[in-house]
């Protein structure tokens, strides 16, 4: 019989019933957590530092023109606000007409695209919105697989949940890529059309939207006309969703291409003045390589551009640069010195960035070191003075030998004269009275800690040597007016929000007193028109030093010349030489090579640049009288006449010099030691008075250097009687 407990008895599950509960929970969860791990993995794909889009670096000069550019991936980021709205609507239409309706996920397009997939067995692209491209183009690959698409999917969510639509779309439109090495709307619109995004027409919007599909195959510059019918297929969906009206339409499809490239300029002569402001980038600013080709700055420059690009023009003149093969190389670098800005730079000859600057090169001076190593120093003791007497002879000695590059002595000069004339056996003893150690003080103090320890330095024969760079800082000092200002290529350095990043004021360092470094002007002046570094025509102010150094394996062959100098406003420092130094590489010519093309480089840029007129002679400094050139007399002439306490007289006449300054002195000749019975200065005679009846005497006349206090030759005697 039926109880009650009968009656309510639930009935057992079987087996099977059991098995499909539990796959249905099985389903259940694992599709939550499924779910759970899409919409909140992407946390794990997204990669925050990618959402900071790589941007082009420009270099331009305080006058606004740019000179260069860093990237990457060339582009130039702007706002939603600076394009067109039917640009925005083009993109929209034809990448995800319901970009603004949908949470990242257009699930009609996935499930058209699924099931395209499946149909066709392949795994065929489709139903992307524009959120999923810029989580694809940010954080992953192109590879056509599910793994690659769930991960798209993840990112896509991600970016929906924590950005606006406004802030995806607008890096969509700054992240995609036009083709022809462009990224970003604002530089394809530069790139095809020579003009701003913002600027940008319906018909120029409509094929740049075009271009996302396939950038190359629809290429308006390789493809025009595929460009074409790919731009009017936009503008007709734009119409058919009503973004655009019919008449727009016809419009807009009835213009032509009209595309106006903009070719990249070819800035060849540029690349050595970028390479150094990379390095005081990094140097000054904490900016590497990469910060620069991503970080979208805009670097103010001190470069001249015309300067720049007409040094670079002489540069490509092969007879400005003699040796037995061809490559001879050069360098070339000027700078302002009251400011520190470097004007030009020039690393090689047809250098390109990343190879070897050799503004940065280590070589020997040569005679360019006198001035900074030596002569310099020695005028700051206070014990030499530019007309004190050094001696001038060849040494031959076991452990330092030296003299002069032309053979000749003079057996004492001048300290002006030795400057002027070169002269290495001067130089070397100079160095070796005030102390090697001295002269390195100063060396430091323009930034060359040499490891030298010996006399060479005062030839430049530095078993290192030191770079073009270092010169031009060394021979500011004296255009300063004894002071160094560091050198910089950078002016100033604006963020990609175009603020200002601070910087550290020049350092500026006293190396010379106001009167040694005029008194090194007035010596170097002298030396550039009428010393060794006379080679060449320039009209205007220039003072400088030469410099050659001998090649170590061809006898009689140079290895480095050089011409460092210096114009009222600005200093240059040029070198030329072979990048390696062997049997078969030498040069055919010295320095009055850098010295000619120098002052050929001046002279061109004269009128263009402010290389000024005149050296301003400080107030407080004493003015350093010009060296004096003594005559050699040959034609004294004498005769006697009445007059005279005695009633007779003699004249001595000759022809001198123009410059009034020399004095004459007049010797009577006798046995022993001669009379000297008097002397004029700036006249061509003298009377001699008590004469005497019965006798006959011979005179002669010496010309003497009153800032030396040396004498010349004497002239030859001539007899006075009655």
């Amino acid at each position: 019989m039926e109880t009650r407990m009968d009656r309510h008895r639930v009935p057992l599950l079987s087996l099977k019933d059991k098995l499909l509960i539990l796959f249905i929970t099985i389903i259940i969860c694992m599709s939550a957590l499924g779910y759970m791990i899409i919409y909140f993995g992407g946390v794990f794909i997204v990669d925050k530092e990618e959402l900071t889009l790589d941007a082009t670096t420009t270099l331009v000069t305080t006058e606004g023109d740019m000179v260069g550019q860093l990237y990457q991936e060339n582009r130039t980021l702007i706002g939603l606000d600076d394009i067109p709205e039917y640009v925005i609507d083009a993109y929209i239409a034809v990448e995800d007409r319901r970009f603004y309706q949908h949470d990242g996920i257009d699930y009609q397009s996935i499930f058209r695209a699924v099931y395209r997939d499946i149909m066709t067995g392949s795994k065929a692209e489709g139903g992307s919105t524009i959120t999923q491209q810029l989580a694809k183009n940010l954080f992953l690959t192109n590879d056509k697989t599910w793994l690659r698409k769930t991960k798209e999917v993840m990112a896509a969510i991600y970016l929906e949940r924590h950005y606006s639509k406004d802030e995806i779309l607008e890096l969509y439109l700054n992240k995609i890529y036009f083709g022809s090495g462009v990224y970003g709307i604002e530089t394809a619109s530069q790139k095809f059309f020579s003009k701003p995004a913002k600027e940008l027409t319906l018909e120029e919007g409509a094929l740049l939207a075009g271009l996302a599909k396939a950038p190359n195959g629809y290429s308006p510059i390789n493809h025009p006309d595929k460009s074409i019918e790919r731009r009017n297929t936009v503008l007709k969906v734009m119409e058919k969703q009503e973004k655009i009206t019919t008449d727009e339409l016809q419009e807009a499809e009835a213009k032509p291409l009209s595309i106006e490239v903009s070719k990249q300029e070819e800035r060849p002569w540029v690349d050595s003045y970028v390479d150094l402001v990379m390095k005081e980038a990094a140097e000054k600013y904490n900016l590497t390589v990469a910060d620069l080709q991503s970080g979208g700055y805009r670097i103010v420059v001190n470069m001249d551009k015309n300067a720049q690009q007409a040094v670079y023009t002489r540069f490509q003149d092969d007879n400005y640069f003699p040796g037995n093969t061809e490559g001879v190389e050069g360098a070339f670098i000027m700078k302002e010195p009251k400011t520190g800005e470097i004007k030009v730079a020039i690393g090689g000859r047809d250098y390109h960035l990343g190879e070897l600057n050799r503004l940065n090169v280590n070589r020997q001076p040569g005679s360019t070191f006198k001035p900074i190593a030596v002569y310099g120093p020695a005028l700051m003791t206070g014990d030499y003075k530019p007309y004190s007497l050094l001696p001038d002879r060849q040494v031959d000695s076991e452990t330092y030998g030296v003299k002069n590059a032309n053979q000749e002595y003079d057996n004492i000069v001048s300290l002006y004269s030795a400057l002027v004339k070169s002269k290495n056996t001067s130089s070397t003893w100079m160095l070796d009275q005030i102390g090697i150690d001295y002269s390195k003080e100063y060396l430091e103090k323009m930034g060359m800690d040499i490891p030298d320890d010996g006399l060479a330095i005062a030839l430049g024969g530095l078993d290192e040597g030191v770079t073009p760079f270092n010169m031009v800082d060394a021979y500011s000092a004296f255009a300063n007016n004894g002071t160094i200002v560091e050198s910089s290529t950078i002016n100033e350095i604006y963020n990609s929000d175009d603020q200002r990043i601070d910087q550290e004021d020049r350092q500026t360092t006293d190396v010379f007193s106001s009167q040694v470094a005029w008194n090194m002007t007035e010596m170097l002046s002298y030396t550039a028109k009428y010393g060794t570094a006379s080679a060449g025509d320039y009209a205007g102010n220039l003072a400088g030093k030469t410099g050659t150094t001998q090649h170590p394996l061809v006898d009689g062959e140079n290895k480095d010349a050089w011409f460092v100098g210096y114009t009222p406003n600005m200093v240059t420092a040029m070198w030329m030489g072979y990048d390696t130094s062997d049997k078969d590489h030498y040069l055919t010519g010295g320095s009055a090579y850098p010295t000619r093309l120098t002052k050929d480089i001046l002279t061109e840029l004269k009128g263009n640049l402010a290389l000024g007129d005149d050296f301003k002679r400080p107030e407080n400094v004493q003015a350093l009288p010009d060296p004096i050139q003594l005559p050699v007399i040959s034609d004294v002439q004498g005769k006697v006449g009445l007059g005279g306490n005695s009633l007779m007289k003699g004249e001595l006449t000759w022809t001198g010099s123009d410059d009034e300054r020399v004095v004459y002195r007049i010797y009577k000749q006798k046995s022993g030691i001669d009379e000297r019975i008097g002397e004029v200065e700036g006249q061509n005679s003298y009377t001699i008075t008590g004469l005497s009846l019965l006798q006959t005497n011979s005179y002669y006349v010496v010309p003497y250097d009153p800032l030396t206090k040396l004498e010349g030759k004497h002239s030859e005697a001539v007899e006075l009687s009655f």
